[in-house]
């Protein structure tokens, strides 16, 4: 007759049971990295030549801005108090503050170290305080925390973060724990380790995260609003750092919900 070759009709089952087989095995689990794997990813990203460190902070800061905007409605959330320390996690934080800003929040930072070290730190704050933006050196007491803000950003620390929570922000920290504020932290709940998590028992409990190119060992089984954040991972790190499970951004979304 006229049919195909044995051979091709074997070929064209093969191909219809591939994405058949890989749909019953279902989407890869979620991948977690683990401290050092973090660290290498982020020396590759901005390996030279390769992204910025400016460039990289402004899109995770964009992002962390982006998934407050999504998860804590403006009507309800206008009011919102960006706590951040001297490394790239409190830039983040102050690029966050910017955008939160130009979404129509109130914005207020409270930044009670300065990175002197890093021009991008200096240009940040120029132009939060272009905007009219407060930069307070210390937080506000208990009474004001609780009446003039509605989310507390915590961009305190990292996910390099290890030791003991140095003064002043282990009063930071007992501040927005004991406070009735919403936390909503940046890539590691500030106080935790990046990979044990919150093994002294001092840190955060926030109630949302937004874990920045990859969530870290430390958010698996996070009990709250989960999102990830900084689209801007090529498809060749995807592969080598094994992130082929990380949820898919949507259109033009610079977040996407984790859990």
């Amino acid at each position: 007759g006229g049919g195909r070759p044995p051979a091709a009709c074997a070929d064209a089952t093969a191909s219809r049971a591939a994405p058949a087989a890989a749909a019953a095995r279902g989407p890869p689990p979620v991948p977690y990295l683990e401290s050092g794997a973090a660290a290498r990813l982020d020396e590759e990203l901005m390996a030279t030549p390769g992204f910025s460190l400016d460039q990289l902070m402004e899109l995770a800061g964009l992002s962390v801005a982006a998934a407050v905007e999504r998860h804590y409605p403006l009507d309800r959330f206008p009011r919102v108090l960006a706590v951040c320390g001297p490394g790239n996690n409190g830039g983040d934080g102050l690029v966050a503050a910017r955008h939160l800003w130009h979404f129509g929040r109130r914005v207020a930072v409270v930044l009670p170290k300065r990175n002197t070290k890093k021009p991008i730190f200096a240009n940040l704050c120029k132009q939060l305080e272009d905007l009219g933006v407060p930069v307070l050196d210390a937080m506000p007491g208990p009474e004001a925390l609780a009446s003039d803000w509605d989310v507390a950003l915590d961009a305190i620390f990292g996910f390099s973060f290890s030791g003991e929570v140095r003064a002043p922000f282990g009063e930071i920290l007992g501040a927005l724990k004991a406070g009735k504020v919403p936390v909503a932290s940046v890539d590691v709940p500030s106080g935790w380790h990046v990979d044990d998590g919150d093994v002294g028992g001092d840190g955060l409990r926030p109630e949302m995260l937004v874990s920045l190119t990859a969530p870290k060992r430390c958010a698996e089984g996070f009990p709250g609003a989960h999102y990830l954040g900084g689209r801007f991972v090529p498809p060749g790190i995807v592969a080598k750092y094994g992130l082929e499970g990380l949820p898919k951004f949507q259109g033009a979304d610079q977040v996407v919900r984790i859990s």
